[in-house]
């Protein structure tokens, strides 16, 4: 059995031995097995880059779904955790690392907010008619930084470092190569497709370059997940901080347009996606995660949702409009459920039965899998009359991703509640489907200026 040399990890888990032995219901169970899984877990999260402290009490956390004494301890010894996030002022180890961490952090988001204003050395304006060339390049000023927090945080070498920088290089080259008129559809498909496959390559770091590991495509989903709540927590946080600076400064009668819009809200955008990722990495399975949380309160919301929406369409004979404001709309829309299947993918026990809400997650599916169809046939319809456009290829390709998607989670979904197959035959196809959405994207980005000649 692994003996650690920090002495008070191996004071807590004789501390949790002790707990466990005086429970009368541990009576045939084996002691020394599961403390051989929990001391399992503590090296993988210690592996990971959590600290010592906090890896035990989430590796006691996860005993907890092969024992409910585990989970009891849990329970009952949980505020420890608290006492050593993120800020604790203990001059031990554990806060020393934390110190360290919070300093790169915090070095990483301001040269993220510099980033946004180093174009304007050479004459781009965010304010001056040049807007289209700061949302081309948003993802490059903030992701290579990201990646670097990673690389930095999971220990990796420059070797890795310098083929993760290669998808960034493509990135700015065709970001800014191709020649777009004002106005230009490729260009909006570049902005909107840029950071989605360049997040794959955020996620080769953040799993420490091995993608095809066990569980760790599903741990960046759920990082992903929880840094996009984050994000809408500190920008509400930062709608709030604008208001007063407006009204403080207009108070003395003076106009703070010219701070708000040229280096407030940029620059804060920018740090921000840093320090939400440090937030989400010291928080990370504490108690529970938030997106799998929401998962369970938006999943019945959008099955209603579908479901009045099919109804009113069919009932009124409307079909659906295909300008692009709408085909976007339906595409976040099929992109939100196929999020809460992932997500309540993540959160749930694999050995577990099915229950009420598996089957709502598959009407969900199937709700989903309506609209798709019924998008995909109005765009088809449209295609026909009137021929391909940029947005009408970047929607059917999309929809098809999705379909498939959703087509087969579904089977799946339907297979597991017949008890004809294993959850974790969904989780597995949801995350191997994960690069296909970053392959797409690029590809948007790299052929359609050049197919549809940057109209």
């Amino acid at each position: 059995m692994t003996t650690f040399t920090d002495r008070s990890i191996e004071e807590q888990i004789a501390q949790w031995r002790a707990y466990v032995r005086r429970r009368p219901a541990l009576q045939g169970h084996d002691v020394e097995e599961l403390e051989g899984h929990l001391r399992d877990q503590f090296v993988a999260l210690t592996e990971a880059g959590l600290a010592g402290d906090e890896a035990f009490l989430v590796a006691v956390k996860r005993l907890g779904s092969l024992d409910a004494l585990s989970r009891e301890f849990a329970r009952a010894h949980s505020e420890r955790l608290w006492k050593q996030l993120v800020l604790a002022g203990d001059a031990d180890k554990s806060a020393n690392t934390a110190s360290g961490e919070l300093l790169v952090v915090l070095s990483l988001a301001i040269a993220a907010a510099l980033a946004i204003k180093v174009p304007a050395l050479f004459g781009h304006r965010i304010d001056g008619g040049d807007e289209p060339f700061y949302f081309r390049n948003a993802s490059l000023f903030v992701l290579p930084l990201l990646t670097i927090y990673f690389l930095w945080k999971r220990g990796l070498s420059v070797a890795s470092g310098v083929w993760l920088a290669l998808p960034f290089a493509a990135g700015a080259v065709f970001a800014n190569v191709f020649p777009f008129p004002k106005g230009s559809d490729t260009e909006v498909l570049t902005i909107l497709h840029l950071p989605i496959a360049l997040w794959l390559a955020v996620g080769f770091a953040y799993v420490r370059g091995r993608w095809f590991a066990d569980g760790a495509r599903m741990n960046f989903v759920r990082f992903s997940g929880e840094l996009a709540i984050y994000y809408v927590l500190i920008a509400l946080g930062g709608g709030v901080f604008t208001g007063f600076t407006f009204m403080m400064f207009k108070a003395i009668e003076m106009n703070a347009e010219w701070f708000v819009g040229g280096w407030l809200i940029p620059c804060g955008a920018a740090g921000a996606v840093l320090i939400g990722s440090w937030l989400v990495e010291a928080k990370q399975s504490v108690i529970e995660n938030m997106a799998p949380v929401l998962t369970r309160l938006f999943t019945p919301l959008f099955t209603v949702l579908l479901l009045v929406f099919l109804a009113t369409m069919a009932w009124t004979g409307s079909p659906i409009n295909v300008k692009r404001e709408v085909l976007i709309g339906f595409d976040l829309l099929l992109a939100v459920v196929v999020g809460l299947v992932l997500y309540a993918a993540s959160a749930r026990d694999p050995q577990a039965p099915p229950d009420f809400f598996d089957g709502l997650q598959l009407l969900l599916m199937v709700s989903a899998l309506v609209v798709d169809g019924v998008a995909l046939a109005a765009i088809a319809t449209r295609i026909s009359e009137f021929g391909f456009t940029p947005n009408r290829a970047a929607a059917l390709g999309e929809n098809l991703v999705l379909l498939v998607n959703l087509t087969w989670s579904a089977w799946i979904y339907a297979c597991f509640l017949r008890h004809r197959s294993s959850f974790a035959v969904l989780e597995r196809w949801q995350i191997a489907y994960l690069p296909v959405y970053s392959v797409w994207a690029a590809l948007v980005v790299v052929l359609f200026p050049l197919v549809f000649g940057y109209r």
